[in-house]
């Protein structure tokens, strides 16, 4: 005879409190996507799934967060065309049928992910590291359940200090005003790429994705790499290490100006997104004068950004 006793979870807990996250972080899986008949796409997602606890309850049912998670990528196996963030959509529904008490359930997914590149001088095809991101929420009200969902990227670029490059022309003027004239001075600053220190820039870009929405995860890898001083590849030969090196100080930009720069770029590519999509821009650029780093982050919706651009766009 098998006695099936009473779940600890729905127990009071010994102090009230409300939780507002509580779930599992780090679990990982297998996925595999199509598109356009192109080459398939491989992931191995990392997932984090929470929900809240209101104050009369113990703990969450641990083991129904992972087990939504596969019952969901179970069904993808059957339609390789999904979009990863209406796979965390789906997750997340699944979750609120679970988590019964949940009035908040939250996904969050990071995959690394392969893309084709090409060297800037050689034109080598070269593959490509970035992250993609993908996220849903949903809320519970009056037995009703809204779900948003959003897609992202986190990119590795390069970024060259305007502020430092500065300096270094305005030292290496004085030094050739003492044999050469104003004019001929002018000619070869206008001339010359000067010298800056350079960041390792880590650009992140996370757009809410409204329905009947698609927007590719590919398109905002571009946005990212296209926003900083330049790309930055995994082959390089000489000729492509002078090309990105002559490029990246010819475009020198403070880590506020990759996350500007992102955001003239969304309001010009999406055009046909409603305002109240959030958006969220993050850019941290690794030092390599300084032991700390550089950080800028914008969260704003599209209406919001259309009225700060306008003058502009």
């Amino acid at each position: 005879m098998v006695v099936c006793l009473p779940d600890t979870q729905d127990n009071a807990p010994n102090i009230p409190i409300e939780l507002s996250r509580v779930g599992v972080t780090g679990v990982k899986k297998l996925l595999q996507l199509e598109r356009n008949n192109k080459r398939p796409i491989i992931l191995l997602p990392t997932f984090d799934a929470f929900v809240d606890l209101p104050n009369d309850q113990k703990g969450v049912h641990m083991s129904r967060s992972p087990e939504a998670i596969s019952e969901v990528l179970e069904n993808v196996a059957t339609d390789k065309n999904a979009e990863v963030e209406t796979i965390c959509a789906e997750i997340v529904e699944k979750m609120m049928i679970k988590h019964e008490y949940a009035k908040r359930v939250e996904i969050r997914m990071t995959s690394d992910y392969m893309f084709v590149g090409e060297s800037p001088a050689t034109k080598n095809s070269t593959q490509e590291m970035a992250k993609i991101i993908a996220k849903a929420v949903g809320i519970r009200e009056d037995g009703k359940v809204t779900i948003s969902k959003s897609i992202g990227a986190r990119v590795t670029g390069m970024t060259v200090c305007p502020c430092a490059q500065e300096s270094v022309k305005e030292s290496d003027k004085a030094k050739l005003l003492e044999f050469l004239d104003e004019e001929t001075t002018q000619k070869v600053l206008d001339t010359v790429t000067f010298a800056s220190h350079n960041q390792r820039g880590i650009g992140t870009l996370l757009i809410e994705v409204p329905e009947k929405h698609t927007i590719k995860g590919e398109d905002i890898i571009d946005i990212i790499q296209d926003s900083m001083s330049s790309h930055v590849y995994e082959l390089l030969k000489r000729p492509d290490e002078n090309a990105v090196v002559m490029s990246a100080h010819k475009n020198p930009v403070f880590v506020e100006d990759c996350v500007r720069n992102m955001m003239v770029k969304i309001v010009k590519q999406y055009t046909d997104l409603p305002d109240d999509t959030v958006i969220t821009a993050r850019q941290e650029n690794q030092e390599s004068i300084h032991r700390h780093n550089a950080f800028a982050e914008k969260v704003t919706t599209l209406g919001d950004l259309r009225e700060e651009l306008k003058e502009m766009i």
